[in-house]
């Protein structure tokens, strides 16, 4: 499988996941324009993008969800919950899912499941093609038991590491928005993230971009610099909130090393 971060924070969340012919975004938080700018320079096709899947209605999330959707034609999997009041014109590709329900799209498998997150009716998902499972785990409040079963399951995750404690806590944001992002459901800390790392990492995992970190109460070197004692043979990375990703092939081989494929510079920011 092939996986990248098109772009990863509160300006704009887009994931990739598939294979060298089919794939889906998880998200659309970024204009179609820099979604089609960012894949080019990665050399990812647009025409192997099959559907989208939407966790929440947060802007962040669903920016540019309908121009890209109708631009397209792309089915959009998005709960009936989550698309009341909102996102207009493209109600006819709008799909229902509910959680734990698995969803085929060519080869792919895709299981939504429920999340901690003050939205309307938030979920994660995890993408598997035969034996390899890839985990799309953002904007996640609380590690609840439904985290841990599907985290269990991917060799490869887009892991929430939003903020530092002591930077959240000592920081400017008013006590209401603080007690929001640390209140069970907001968004995972470092620490919370790592303690999910080394309690319930399966054998098989290789790889994680650490994922929706804060501009203002996180750093990347913090959170990466956190994992890398504990990493083992675990690809650890950041998923930015400024270029996309590297392009990362994930399989389902233990006694395997992780495999980097060529890096596409990235040079066009998000604005």
């Amino acid at each position: 499988m092939q996986i990248a971060s098109i772009n990863s924070g509160s300006n704009g969340n887009c994931y990739y996941v598939g294979t060298a012919t089919e794939a889906i975004l998880v998200d659309v938080g970024i204009s179609c324009k820099e979604v089609e700018k960012r894949m080019k320079h990665l050399n990812l096709a647009m025409k192997n993008v099959k559907a989208i899947f939407i966790s929440h209605e947060h802007t962040d999330h669903i920016k540019g969800l309908a121009v890209l959707a109708k631009k397209y034609s792309l089915p959009v999997y998005i709960t009936k919950k989550t698309r009341r009041n909102w996102i207009k014109g493209i109600s006819h590709l709008f799909n229902d899912f509910k959680a734990d329900e698995r969803i085929t799209i060519g080869e792919l498998i895709i299981t939504p499941f429920e999340k901690k997150h003050d939205a309307l009716d938030p979920h994660s998902f995890i993408i598997s093609h035969k034996a390899t499972t890839v985990g799309v785990f953002t904007d996640i409040g609380i590690v609840c038991d439904e985290v841990i079963k599907y985290f269990k399951q991917c060799n490869a995750i887009f892991l929430e590491s939003n903020y530092e404690e002591e930077m959240l806590e000592n920081g400017s944001y008013p006590l209401h928005l603080k007690n929001r992002i640390k209140g069970g459901e907001g968004h995972l800390s470092n620490k919370q993230a790592l303690e999910l790392f080394l309690q319930h990492k399966p054998k098989f995992m290789t790889h994680i971009l650490l994922s929706h970190l804060s501009k203002e109460n996180n750093h990347p070197e913090l959170a990466k610099q956190l994992f890398l004692p504990h990493a083992d043979n675990v690809l650890i990375e950041i998923a930015s909130r400024y270029e996309a990703s590297n392009v990362y092939h994930i399989e389902n081989a233990p006694e395997k090393t992780f495999v980097k494929l060529k890096r596409y510079v990235q040079a066009a920011l998000f604005e």
